[in-house]
């Protein structure tokens, strides 16, 4: 396909503060600046040729994530009225995770998510998956000059303008200081866990649970709101209230099935959103949009999770019997201990 020339791009740019330097993007994002072999072999794989800035950035740093991370929009999204935000940029190559043609890569998420067959995926969201940033070649051709487009799985893979190419995405992207939202997501995230609906799959739970996890559902409302409450809005990351959020739905999930596996656990097969049978996924962070329910993340780190997973495992709590993975009773006992009161002076 050719090489482009890469030299007259990102004049005068502050690549130093673009980047974030963390272990995590090192491990899971970058790789040596590409040759031009690479690039190549690459762009024969996906069948597009990459903007000459794209393959410029790449030769400075190539892949990682972002200190700048949010780009201004004009046209609302999943994400914000005014901006969507991205977690990282792909690598040109195929050995990191987060790479154009790694296992997290372009043709990964096409094939097994059904994100569509427009260009090439440049760059993941906070989302974990569920939106991402594509250059968009159906204008241009598989040779041609792409734009940057969001595509948000969410909303049948809407696609929405964002800049009208690669150099220009990157020199947009700001820091996320400048959407300083913090007092509108309070409220809205204070709305969210302790009016918005529950997912058919908790309801069916806390159901099922009765009189072993009396006043469930405000149990379940009540350490949202503490959470909530410590964060400034809804997520759920390593800290103690989100391991025991991970530890309830875990529990609440195994009064309807037994998990055979992490992954039957966690999602369900690519392809199939729904709330049967059920998953985490669909517990609290998505929801179909044919039948949605208001009280999730929005988004997880399946990292997170894994890791709560795995320590519960390693200490004996979590154990493997013939038909799946189960809770020890002493185990459940303790989590239920743990959770907060219906009537904790936080809901009031």
């Amino acid at each position: 396909m050719g090489i482009a020339d890469d030299s007259r791009n990102f004049a005068d740019f502050d690549f130093e503060a673009f980047w974030e330097d963390h272990p995590y993007s090192r491990d899971n994002y970058q790789e040596p600046s590409p040759s031009d072999a690479t690039v190549a072999e690459i762009e024969a794989e996906l069948g597009y040729r990459l903007p000459a800035s794209y393959v410029a950035l790449a030769r400075v740093q190539n892949g990682g994530l972002t200190a700048r991370s949010c780009f201004p929009m004009d046209e609302a999204t999943s994400w914000a009225d005014d901006h969507v935000a991205i977690t990282g940029i792909y690598a040109i190559g195929r050995s990191a995770r987060y790479s154009l043609c790694g296992e997290i890569g372009s043709p990964f998420m096409q094939r097994e998510w059904g994100y569509p067959d427009i260009g090439v995926i440049v760059a993941n969201t906070p989302s974990a998956g569920h939106d991402m940033i594509m250059l968009d070649y159906r204008a241009c051709g598989p040779q041609g000059e792409p734009a940057v487009v969001h595509v948000d799985q969410e909303d049948d893979f809407r696609i929405t303008p964002v800049a009208p190419d690669f150099e220009s995405f990157i020199r947009g992207l700001v820091s996320e200081d400048a959407f300083d939202t913090s007092a509108e997501d309070l409220a809205r995230a204070i709305d969210t866990v302790e009016n918005g609906s529950l997912s058919p799959i908790v309801t069916a739970a806390l159901a099922r649970a009765g009189e072993r996890l009396p006043q469930g559902e405000a149990v379940l409302r009540n350490l949202a709101r503490r959470i909530v409450d410590q964060k400034g809005f809804f997520a759920l990351h390593a800290d103690a209230d989100s391991q025991l959020m991970y530890g309830l739905m875990f529990w609440l999930y195994s009064q309807l099935a037994t998990a055979t596996s992490f992954e039957a656990y966690i999602a369900p097969p690519r392809g199939q959103a729904a709330y049967d049978p059920p998953t985490y996924e669909m517990m609290i962070a998505f929801c179909l949009v044919a039948e949605p329910y208001g009280m999730r993340t929005g988004g997880y780190g399946k990292g997170f999770v894994q890791d709560w997973w795995d320590a519960q495992v390693a200490a004996g709590a979590l154990v493997q019997g013939p038909e799946g993975w189960r809770l020890t009773p002493e185990a459940q006992a303790n989590l239920l201990a743990m959770l907060p009161a219906p009537a904790d002076a936080a809901m009031q």
